[in-house]
């Protein structure tokens, strides 16, 4: 006969999928009051944000509400917990009125500030924002693509061949500094019906959003039917602010782990998303 400490002890699935659960809910917890990782699948903000970016969003900057939950499984509402306000040039997730999705885009006016855009440009509270002209920006033409094939179709008058044999997008770039001194690259290569919105005051705790890539974002100057934000977003439908970039992929990854290290975009990885601050104002050019 065997004895019993030869015997092996029974598993105590009960207590097993309690742990599992347990683990879960922490995950659950941490994406939704901590921080989450975030995939960039639309060129709303190049030259910034590049589709295949993976980066890290911090959840409680601004306070949280109903969408900070990772799944949006929470009723819309306006309540926030420890509430705080955006800064000029921050980059934050909002969700649209009519649908459960995430945007990305930057904060370009805040509550109480008086916002238009004319020919392209921002007029904020009476005042055109500074705008100077910068050198073309490369972007490499690579596989990527999102919801529009090609995903940078529309810089294809900009494709040019280097010297290292690749062929890249090299687009018109202007630096746009808000009144706080956040100061950032932005593209706006063509005109368009956005380029326009007639003025607006932007209500007590909301604030307007615009995509770095001016020509080819649905943001706050966009109808809801266009799939746009529908005018200023409202602070409890924004669930935090992006932090840096984790790494890049070009689209060319597949299950195969061999393509995996040749997909990774250089300097890319760990790069921050927080606005860099002008020491002096910026001029016009």
């Amino acid at each position: 006969m065997s004895s019993p400490d030869n015997k092996r002890e029974k598993v105590d699935w009960l207590a097993e999928l309690r742990g599992l659960g347990l683990m879960l809910l922490a995950v659950l917890a941490f994406h939704s009051l901590v921080a989450k990782p975030f995939y960039i699948p639309s060129t709303s903000m190049v030259p910034n944000l590049m589709v295949g970016d993976r980066l890290v969003v911090s959840k409680y900057p601004y306070g949280w509400s109903w969408v900070s939950a990772s799944f949006h499984v929470l009723p819309r509402g306006n309540t926030r917990i420890w509430p705080a306000t955006p800064q000029y040039g921050d980059i934050v997730i909002a969700v649209p009125p009519n649908r459960d999705e995430d945007y990305i885009k930057r904060v370009v006016a805040l509550p109480g500030d008086r916002i238009a855009v004319v020919n392209g440009r921002i007029v904020l509270n009476g005042k055109p924002v500074p705008q100077k002209v910068e050198p073309d920006i490369r972007i490499p033409v690579d596989s990527q693509v999102c919801d529009r094939v090609p995903c940078l179709g529309y810089f294809d008058n900009y494709r040019v061949r280097a010297a290292d044999g690749k062929d890249y997008y090299e687009v018109p770039a202007r630096r746009e500094t808000l009144p706080n001194g956040a100061t950032y690259l932005i593209v706006d290569h063509r005109d368009q019906p956005l380029d326009n919105y007639p003025e607006t005051r932007v209500p007590a705790g909301h604030v307007f959003l615009m995509g770095d890539n001016r020509d080819h974002s649905a943001d706050s100057r966009a109808d809801t039917w266009e799939s746009g934000l529908g005018g200023p977003v409202p602070l409890a439908n924004v669930g935090g602010r992006a932090e840096f970039i984790t790494f890049s992929l070009d689209g060319t990854t597949t299950f195969n782990p061999m393509t995996w290290w040749g997909s990774l975009r250089d300097g890319r990885a760990w790069s921050t998303l927080r606005p860099a601050i002008a020491k002096v104002p910026a001029s016009d050019e």
